[in-house]
């Protein structure tokens, strides 16, 4: 989407921290990288500045396969944003290193969606420019 059309969505840019650059510098790159406690290994998203399970303040990355199944999701009619295209299916699916990711639903039906379906993480521009991750059904990603 161009600065343009964004001036026109009430979505807010991106919140970009030290905790999270990480990721979005990877989505950029149509890379998924997942944050990972480097003392005790748990893996976490979204990121945060502490492990949930040690606490421990330090962690590193690992870089995600972009292979998840659907673990559940919602198809949403209302509010309308121009950002977006209605209805507008969003994801909860389990990436296949253990953790959670929240995205959109491109090019598959939403009758066609099921629970345990196999999906892959790609990337869309999002309102403002954002590159995010966008849930697609898996062998359809380039």
């Amino acid at each position: 989407m161009s600065e343009t059309g964004s001036r026109h969505t009430a979505v807010p840019r991106l919140t970009v921290t030290d905790d999270n650059d990480f990721f979005f510098s990877a989505a950029k790159e149509g890379r998924l990288e997942i944050q990972r406690c480097a003392d005790c290994k748990t893996l976490r998203h979204p990121p945060a500045p502490a492990c949930p399970e040690c606490r421990s303040f330090s962690w590193d990355t690992v870089e995600s396969t972009r292979r998840c199944t659907l673990h559940s999701f919602t198809v949403i009619h209302h509010p309308k944003d121009p950002a977006f295209e209605y209805p507008l299916a969003v994801g909860l699916v389990d990436l296949e290193e253990g953790t959670r990711l929240v995205a959109d639903i491109a090019g598959i039906d939403h009758e066609e969606l099921e629970f345990g379906m196999e999906l892959e993480v790609a990337f869309s521009e999002h309102a403002h420019g954002e590159m995010l991750p966008q849930l697609r059904r898996r062998g359809s990603v380039q």
